[in-house]
């Protein structure tokens, strides 16, 4: 929905999702979700799809109505929906007799997100981009990545390999605001690994909240996965790291407390990048 919505209200920038998790979806509803964003915004839009559930046990049941969710044909479900989305006949019986519509669409780029190397080879196979979740573990590699370029194979959905990397960010014009800024998202992941989830901190409650000598050595160890500094760090450290692995785009999230801070974080590092 968010897609469609943004795609309705712009006219130029490219919408993807990162992603759709496809436990919860048929290869068919996803292949006319995405015919239809792409019929009505043709050249824009992203098909990105991940394997991962996406929340926690309830709520995957929830979403599937309490049937055990199906985990273990991901990439069978992948490649079904890219064969309804490119108007082929797909040789399941279950498929075979459906047409996904609408039909002749200009086809959207389709993208396969993974974040430990194990989606590296079925997507250069595929013929569709890699996106690498950093923000999930922080353990990219030059071979990860260079194992989906070596098993790419051309495809009606993308020609080359592209690969995109996304990060999770919190900057600011200076370190000691993003450090400000970036303690709710910290004290919330240590929380989290606790085993506690709660709601977000203001900015104001992080920088009062107790933390023992264990809690900030955590919280300076998930600074591998959350990147925090003045927006000419974040900048220099992203395209140090394009330099040294090889990919084409960084995808940043980026989630301060307040929405006027988000903002600022994209339009500081579009200043330093651009």
């Amino acid at each position: 929905m968010t897609a469609a919505h943004l795609a309705a209200k712009t006219k130029q920038i490219r919408i993807g999702t990162g992603g759709v998790m496809m436990m919860h979806y048929s290869p068919l509803m996803l292949a006319e979700v995405f015919k239809t964003l792409s019929a009505f915004s043709p050249g824009r839009i992203y098909f990105g799809v991940g394997r991962a559930p996406g929340g926690d046990n309830d709520s995957i049941y929830a979403l599937s109505e309490g049937r055990p969710p199906m985990v273990n044909n991901m990439y069978g479900k992948f490649e079904l929906a890219l064969q309804l989305i490119n108007d082929e006949v797909p040789g399941d019986s279950l498929y075979n007799k459906t047409i996904a519509t609408p039909s002749r669409v200009v086809l959207p780029e389709a993208w396969l997100l993974g974040s430990s190397g194990n989606s590296a080879i079925q997507a250069g196979r595929m013929g569709v981009g890699y996106s690498f979740a950093q923000f999930f573990n922080g353990q990219m590699s030059k071979s990860i990545l260079d194992t989906y370029k070596n098993n790419f194979q051309a495809s009606a959905f993308m020609e080359k390999p592209e690969i995109n990397v996304s990060y999770m960010v919190t900057a600011a014009e200076t370190a000691e605001e993003a450090e400000f800024e970036a303690m709710p998202q910290d004290i919330w992941r240590l929380q989290f690994m606790k085993g506690r989830v709660g709601q977000v901190l203001t900015p104001e409650e992080a920088r009062d909240y107790p933390l023992t000598e264990m809690d900030r050595m955590m919280i300076k160890e998930s600074r591998k996965i959350h990147l925090v500094g003045s927006s000419k760090e974040i900048a220099a450290l992203l395209q140090e790291e394009q330099e040294r692995y090889g990919f084409g785009e960084a995808m940043i999230c980026s989630i301060p407390h307040s929405q006027v801070k988000r903002l600022n974080v994209y339009r500081l590092l579009a200043k330093e990048i651009f």
